[in-house]
């Protein structure tokens, strides 16, 4: 692996979410200083006003940008006002960190943002990798991945090296899909989502935090890359791997209009429809998964304790 000289002070949008406070964590292991943009101000904080007022910090030599609503809030209703938020989220947070680059008078070394596999579009047969095109927008979720990376995009005349990750489903035991489903599989009442063959494109949380890592340090690194596992799945593959790492059965199918109902089907299309995508950029770069088959993901995402210090 071509590496550059270490970026050690990471300017981190969306630091205290599921994936980004797992990323902070690794970081700081690296020996990384890691300033967080927040809400609040505080110590290795800064404001999403601050960095629209005055711009980057002193010394940073990466910036990453995880920020965004999660869009799969059971809490929330897909309502404009909720879809509005989903959007500024991503887009302007984004945006406003593209601005502070190409405003700033010393530039750091990379621009990290992730996207999503939703780029593609679901229910197609073919297999997607990095080199497949994408466009135009076919549903919100669509057109938002679209948008979001379009915000991310760099004058070329600024020279700073950009890599855009666009994740599939995140399998951690503290957040995201394993989160919410973690006790009905444990009480026995999990089983797959409609008929279960819908692929399901995902990645075990170290690896996504470990891919993140790799494009901070490598230079050879820019463009996209597909933050997907190795292993094409469906979701029926996915569950039954799950249910067995906990011991568990799983035989109670969730029929897709129930999803319907409490997501509706604009959002639920996450579960119940999917895409089969490969890692092919990433594979050429020889990034080194952890977790490549969802058995060994599931097996590390199924303990019932775990330390909120640990992420992995």
């Amino acid at each position: 692996m071509a590496s550059t000289k270490l970026a050690r002070h990471v300017l981190l949008g969306g630091g205290t979410g599921f994936v980004g406070s797992a990323l902070k964590h690794l970081l700081k292991n690296k020996g990384y200083d890691v300033t967080v943009i927040s809400r609040m101000p505080g110590p290795r904080r800064v404001t999403w006003f601050d960095i629209c007022s005055s711009g980057l910090p002193s010394g940073v030599t990466a910036v990453v940008n995880l920020a965004g609503q999660n869009v799969l809030d059971p809490k929330q209703r897909w309502t404009p006002g909720f879809k509005q938020n989903v959007w500024n989220s991503r887009i302007n947070t984004t945006f406003t960190l593209a601005k502070a680059i190409t405003n700033a008078k010393i530039k750091p070394d990379v621009f990290v943002t992730i996207s999503g596999v939703g780029i593609y579009k679901p229910g197609v047969p073919d297999c997607y990798n990095e080199y497949s095109e994408v466009g135009p927008s076919f549903d919100f979720l669509s057109k938002l991945a679209l948008e979001w990376e379009k915000a991310a995009q760099l004058p070329a005349e600024v020279c700073v090296r950009s890599v855009i990750i666009r994740s599939g489903v995140v399998l951690g035991r503290q957040g995201g899909m394993i989160k919410s489903m973690f006790l009905p599989f444990f009480l026995g009442l999990g089983g797959p989502i409609g008929t279960g063959k819908q692929p399901l494109p995902w990645i075990h949380l170290k690896d996504l935090c470990n891919l993140f890592l790799f494009a901070i340090e490598n230079d050879k690194v820019s463009g996209v890359l597909n933050g997907v596992a190795p292993q094409i799945i469906t979701n029926e593959e996915f569950t039954k791997a799950f249910a067995k790492a906990m011991y568990r059965p799983a035989i109670f199918r969730v029929p897709e209009f129930i999803l319907n109902l409490l997501f509706s089907s604009e959002r639920a299309k996450i579960m119940t429809m999917g895409q089969k995508v490969v890692p092919a950029k990433v594979k050429e770069l020889d990034f080194n998964y952890e977790y490549p088959t969802v058995e060994e993901a599931v097996k590390n995402c199924s303990r019932i304790f775990y330390s909120k210090k640990r992420p992995f």
